[in-house]
């Protein structure tokens, strides 16, 4: 499937428009027919498992779940999937997005007409998204040892402290790196407390971690082999829920590029990428560059951290540049004592020492990644 297809999902008992449509979309190549659902009491599970970009609902829908009592169900529910309802002239049915139906494509109707709503709901959705103001930032590097996660607390809590309401996902799925880092207690609520069916906003009040420092944590199971019971198809739907509650998400993520590693990044509007004045690390950082463009990431998506950027070992700026293909974004210092000490006390150290020279790197970073958002760090809303 192509990158950029946009996944469909119909929820159509009518054996003859269910062909009919598929035959529409046969000719075509920018809309990709995930399935087409006879019964509409399993459209929730479909959804979560074949996660759509846009769907289909004929209100017509016959069934112990009928085609208007599931949008109903759906948009209540939370979904966050665009839904076209379909009907027919004798029936007819307003736009209406307080309730969920973004658009109304009536019978019959041309390739043309399938294609043009389809698309134009789809933009519309992804710009009222993007509009919302919700920024998800992942911070990633391909070697341990590079100071990722302290990064990635400290950026999350100067994002806090500025106003914005901030989440941080402790994304090391396995080892939880957060709840090591904040001598959080083995029997904190973790992603696994989350419903598996649906996540909704008062799902969030008793899981997430409340820090101190203002962020909301939440924590990666508190036992390894507990990894595997998160799945991707969680992974989704926990991000878009956030996404609607929270101004910006932070992601702390392991090295390895495991499957859920994989969807935080993609997911995600950037890509923090720490690097460091170290040979194995750069090395490491060209490999993922490969692969961030044979996955098909824009260059734009990823940013470069130089991360203890006083500390070259010998090596040069411009080496560094020339070795990775640019100028790094984002550079902070380090200071060993005071970083050290914070994370010792599970505590971040843009609070503890906010003028000393690392807290203030970490602080404009985090104005530098929000550019454009309508205030700047520093001050409230």
């Amino acid at each position: 499937m192509g990158k950029d297809q946009i996944r469909l999902l119909i929820v159509e008992d009518v054996p003859q428009v269910a062909q009919y449509i598929r035959g529409l979309l046969n000719s075509q190549s920018a809309i990709s027919l995930l399935d087409v659902l006879t019964d509409g009491s399993k459209a929730v599970g479909q959804i979560s498992q074949l996660r759509p970009d846009v769907l289909v609902v004929d209100a017509l829908l016959q069934g112990r779940v009928k085609g208007l009592q599931l949008v109903d169900q759906l948009h209540s529910g939370g979904i966050g999937v665009p839904i076209i309802v379909l009907t027919v002239p004798q029936h007819p049915i307003e736009p209406d997005p307080e309730r969920g139906i973004q658009a109304v494509l009536m019978m019959p109707f041309s390739g043309f007409d399938l294609m043009n709503k389809v698309s134009g709901v789809h933009r519309s959705f992804q710009a009222s998204e993007e509009a919302a103001g919700s920024r998800v930032l992942t911070v990633f590097a391909p070697k341990g040892g590079v100071g990722k996660t302290t990064v990635a607390f400290n950026l999350a809590v100067a994002m806090a402290q500025a106003g914005r309401s901030t989440a941080l996902i402790d994304g090391n799925l396995q080892f939880g790196d957060l709840r090591s880092l904040l001598k959080v207690p083995p029997d904190a609520p973790s992603i696994l407390d989350l419903p598996t069916d649906r996540v909704q906003e008062s799902d969030l009040a008793d899981v997430m971690w409340r820090d101190p420092s203002g962020v909301d944590i939440l924590l990666a199971p508190p036992r390894i082999e507990q990894a595997e019971m998160v799945t991707v198809r969680d992974v989704d739907k926990i991000l878009s829920l956030l996404r609607r509650v929270y101004a910006v998400v932070v992601i702390d993520t392991p090295a390895a590029l495991t499957d859920t590693t994989l969807s935080f990044l993609d997911a995600c509007d950037t890509i923090i990428e720490i690097v460091t004045f170290d040979s194995t690390t750069i090395h490491n950082t060209l490999a993922m560059a490969d692969t961030f463009r044979s996955i098909g990431y824009s260059p734009s998506k990823v940013r470069y951290l130089v991360n203890r950027a006083d500390s070259s070992g010998g090596m040069d700026l411009n080496e560094l540049a020339k070795a990775i293909g640019r100028v790094p974004e984002h550079f902070v210092v380090s200071d060993g004592r005071l970083v050290i000490e914070a994370n010792n006390g599970g505590v971040p150290f843009v609070l503890t020492e906010p003028g000393a020279q690392v807290s203030l790197d970490i602080i404009r970073v985090a104005s530098e990644l929000l550019v454009g958002d309508r205030v700047p760090v520093g001050a409230r809303r």
